[in-house]
């Protein structure tokens, strides 16, 4: 069986782009010609491929590559090797993110599964959608009544694209994702599997449990991706808000009336409870756990597998469970690692 390659790089990347990309001048003796084919780890790269190094423990594997040209951090920079372009940053790997994008622009973004542009052969759209030109829809996909799709958005095989539902231009939402009671922004990306719009979890809980009507909506602004199989609830009586910009990993579970703000960062496995508030710039580590009613400040910072259950200041950086200022529970940690060791010197040997 072949062995496929899914992203082709893109030919035309020469050191002078790299170097231009970076803000640089080309290393003297090096030919500002010299093509990247690829990118590559310093381990394996080449004489036509791209690395780069900002990590201490990948040291040894900079001294030995052979890479035709290597972002480096300034502290790293003395550890090139001779037949190698270094370029020397203080941010190497967004450069190189940068560079990695237009040798595989189709990597940005989830694309047409079928591989074709327009409707494709067993989709359904309803007559009452409305869709601009450049929009392509996958097979099964199903596009509801009163529906609009901006100029350049792709919708996956299997995606449900319910009834009213707004999505504007250079989205890619897809395979299987379902949406509805929602509008969404300029280049959304959705990856295959999220659920954004569905009932939120409302209940008047008693000898028998009332449902509650979910009847607000979600908002996703320009800019935002999220996950694979992340669920976004629409609101009980208002917005479900997902600011502009914000990077929502897979599996996370973002509750009824939750507004998150700009530039959020979301990674994987996180629960945010109804009604809480991010505000801009907040970074939740993985399973991070969040209960409802609650005001995480702007920039703040909270620890992986913490479960936060108070209002977080503006700029804090918190972790633990309880979540608490960094200080104090690294101090927590410290204090029982301490009571830990003693209780074990204490205890009597063993006769037996």
């Amino acid at each position: 069986m072949p062995d496929p390659v899914f992203f082709i790089p893109q030919p035309g990347l020469t050191l002078g782009h790299v170097a231009e990309a970076a803000g640089l001048l080309v290393p003297e003796g090096f030919d500002p010609a010299h093509r990247v084919d690829a990118a590559a780890p310093l381990e394996t790269a080449g004489s036509h491929d791209l690395a780069y190094m900002d990590n201490a423990r990948y040291g040894e594997a900079l001294a030995a590559t052979r890479a035709g040209i290597c972002l480096v951090a300034p502290r790293f920079a003395a550890r090139v090797p001779a037949g190698t372009a270094g370029l020397v940053m203080r941010d190497p790997y967004r450069v190189y993110a940068d560079l990695l994008g237009r040798l595989h622009p189709d990597a940005l973004r989830p694309g047409s599964q079928f591989g074709a542009r327009g409707v494709a052969p067993g989709a359904h759209v309803h007559p009452d959608a409305r869709l601009e030109d450049g929009v392509t829809v996958d097979p099964g996909a199903v596009v509801g009544p009163g529906a609009e799709v901006g100029a350049g958005t792709v919708i996956g095989p299997g995606a449900s694209i319910g009834p009213n539902v707004r999505i504007g231009r250079d989205c890619a939402v897809g395979a299987g994702v379902t949406l509805s009671h929602a509008l969404i922004g300029n280049r959304v990306i959705l990856h295959p599997g999220a659920r954004i719009g569905q009932d939120g979890f409302g209940f008047h809980m008693g000898a028998t449990h009332l449902k509650v009507p979910q009847v607000g909506r979600v908002i996703v602004q320009d800019d935002v991706e999220i996950g694979a199989n992340t669920t976004v609830d629409r609101g009980a009586s208002r917005d479900t808000v997902i600011g502009e910009g914000t990077k929502i990993d897979n599996l996370v579970q973002i509750a009824h009336n939750v507004v998150i703000g700009r530039h959020c960062v979301i990674v994987s496995g996180v629960g945010i409870s109804g009604s809480t508030t991010l505000e801009d710039y907040v970074v939740l580590g993985g399973q991070v756990g969040v209960v409802g009613h609650l005001r995480i400040g702007r920039g703040s910072q909270i620890a992986g597998s913490s479960n936060v259950n108070r209002d977080v200041p503006p700029g804090s950086r918190w972790g633990g469970t309880p979540a608490k200022p960094v200080r104090a529970w690294f101090r927590e940690l410290t204090t029982l690692a301490r009571l830990a060791e003693r209780s074990g010197r204490d205890e009597p040997a063993d006769k037996g």
